[in-house]
């Protein structure tokens, strides 16, 4: 699956509708956390933007970037705090991390599920991730001069039926960008009232879903389908082969 670059995601933000997005969504996922003290915070994907507010709150905050995204220094100011890595093989700990936000990750991963299990593994028992993913039925999934335009989006119903899949238990649930993805000055200048009207009138048109999720101790490891479509096949292809003469096998027994 195409995933926007490092330079498309920089520019984005650096624009006048990214400084919009940024600003909205930086409140809702403030109105979820809204007090990290003393938590060890990583971010996936391309969530650079809405870490620094926590960066005097949290005891640790990091940002992974996917390697087929690409990666920049970050902060601009002191030590680099962003490392790039598989997504499905990240170099941290097990119960490592005590929050996790995904941005920009989820909706444009080769294997969501897969990358939620290595979330799961790398979360602390009493941790929560918070995701942010692209809404199929709001009108930012459709602008691909966006990073929201690319990937898969989700339902509010496929995102709760993913994360139970994987082990999670999903928690608060919140929206944003109710504003139109235009870029024009005069809506860009009524974005907080735009916002404010359409999370009243059209609140299921948002531009993205944010949902909490805590891991679930106490549950089966959910195998992919894949992987028991494959093990079943496996299973039929060794059950189909005709067993072998003892003396096919052995040299010495061959007349």
């Amino acid at each position: 699956m195409w995933r926007p670059d490092i330079v498309d995601l920089g520019q984005f933000y650096k624009g006048l509708l990214g400084q919009v997005a940024r600003r909205h969504l930086t409140v809702a996922i403030r109105s979820v956390w809204p007090d990290l003290q003393g938590k060890r915070l990583l971010g996936i994907g391309y969530a650079t933007p809405y870490l620094r507010p926590f960066m005097g709150e949290a005891c640790q905050v990091a940002a992974l970037m996917p390697s087929n995204q690409g990666i920049h220094h970050w902060p601009r100011e002191g030590p680099n705090r962003a490392f790039l890595s598989d997504e499905f093989e990240i170099p941290l700990p097990d119960q490592s991390i005590d929050r996790i936000l995904v941005v920009h990750a989820l909706e444009t991963s080769e294997s969501a599920r897969h990358l939620l299990r290595e979330i799961w593994r790398i979360l602390d028992a009493d941790g929560s991730a918070l995701f942010v993913a692209p809404n199929r039925r709001g009108l930012w999934c459709r602008a691909e001069g966006t990073p929201f335009g690319h990937g898969h989006p989700y339902s509010h119903g496929q995102m709760v039926r993913m994360l139970r899949d994987c082990m999670f238990q999903p928690g608060t649930h919140t929206s944003s960008l109710h504003l139109p993805p235009v870029g024009w000055r005069p809506v860009l200048r009524a974005n907080q009232l735009l916002e404010q009207a359409g999370r009243r009138l059209w609140p299921g048109f948002a531009g993205a879903h944010l949902i909490e999720a805590r891991k679930q101790i106490y549950a089966a490891t959910p195998v992919p389908s894949g992987a028991r479509f494959r093990r079943r096949r496996e299973a039929i292809r060794i059950v189909a082969q005709p067993a072998r003469n003892s003396r096919d096998e052995d040299p010495a027994l061959r007349t």
